[in-house]
């Protein structure tokens, strides 16, 4: 049996090792090299690929897989969004993706950096840097005086929501599919109007479907209070980016902590020092002392690491073997 691994970073190489030592009988080789029209023809004699990555899998690329006799693709990471499910079912591919690798480090993630917005950390970072080591006027607000907003009731943002009642904060959301214990205490709103109408934070913990797309666009903010902020460490193209600059401006949104952007792919785990890069609305939102940017970082611990290199490694051995994995991705 053999894997082939795209795209492996030097911190996964440790468990990339410790899998083998668990699985003697899999020869896995590793690329850090990107699956795409490329490299593809590095798959030809695998039974598998393991991938992850942010640029899209087209269409030519699974064309070719197939021409090879590979049809079993195990992504390190949740989301599906980036190949086409119609090509993924017309040549018959069975996909694994790792749903749950660590909630906690991406709800605590998302926490932290709502924190330091209402700190307004970035303020005083670049006060201290000239030499300003005042603390007016950048007068903050408390946590447990607010009321959260949590689109998205998964893993993630239930881990999400107990965190936020561990410091006070009142917590109202919203899904379309109701958890139990949720339902129970009374969390639930129920529309996304009456979220906005009523949050003074809005985090957003849900997948990028073509119906999320662009969710906060004009009119989502113009339904919220003034003063709100944002926290999206879930798809960058949840927001309307443009949507989110306007209403900025006007003050509507107070501030904006991003862990993903809607085309991060030409900035994120790349190294720019003394390079161009176009993309204006990266660099409004980088350029002001209320929106928070981080480059996708939020899930990047090392367990959750870990948990997605064996995890989908021992998905692709399953479906080599079976013919399924208990976390094959349906295409409905």
């Amino acid at each position: 049996m053999k894997i082939l691994a795209y795209g492996i970073r030097e911190d996964e190489k440790p468990f990339v090792k410790e899998w083998e030592q668990e699985n003697p009988e899999v020869e896995v080789e590793i690329t850090d090299k990107l699956l795409d029209e490329e490299t593809v023809a590095m798959a030809k004699g695998f039974d598998g690929v393991v991938v992850y990555q942010q640029k899209p899998y087209t269409d030519a690329v699974f064309e070719k897989l197939d021409s090879y006799g590979i049809h079993n693709v195990s992504l390190r990471n949740v989301g599906v969004d980036n190949m086409n499910p119609v090509t993924v079912k017309k040549y018959g591919f069975k996909v694994t993706n790792v749903p749950v690798y660590s909630p906690a480090a991406i709800a605590e993630f998302s926490v932290t950096q709502l924190m330091n917005l209402l700190r307004r950390t970035k303020e005083y970072f670049h006060k201290f840097e000239r030499g300003d080591f005042r603390w007016a006027p950048q007068i903050s607000q408390e946590l447990n005086q607010q009321t959260v907003g949590v689109i998205g009731t998964g893993h993630i943002g239930r881990v999400a929501i107990d965190i936020y009642k561990g410091f006070g904060a009142k917590v109202i959301a919203y899904d379309v599919y109701h958890n139990p214990e949720l339902e129970k205490e009374g969390l639930y709103v129920d529309t996304l109007d009456e979220l906005y109408a009523k949050a003074t934070v809005v985090t957003l913990h849900i997948p990028l479907f073509p119906s999320t797309e662009h969710m906060l666009n004009k009119a989502a903010f113009d339904k919220m209070r003034d003063g709100v902020f944002i926290v999206n460490a879930s798809r960058g193209p949840l927001i309307d980016e443009q949507a989110l600059i306007d209403a900025l401006d006007s003050g509507k949104v107070a501030g904006a902590a991003l862990d993903v952007l809607e085309d991060e792919t030409k900035v994120f785990n790349h190294n720019m020092v003394g390079k161009n890069m176009t993309y204006p609305e990266f660099w409004n939102l980088n350029s002001r002392e209320n929106v928070l940017i981080s480059p996708h970082t939020a899930f990047y611990t090392n367990i959750a690491v870990q948990n997605m290199v064996k995890f989908s490694l021992s998905a692709n051995k399953d479906l080599i073997e079976t013919g399924t994995s208990d976390k094959l991705v349906k295409f409905d």
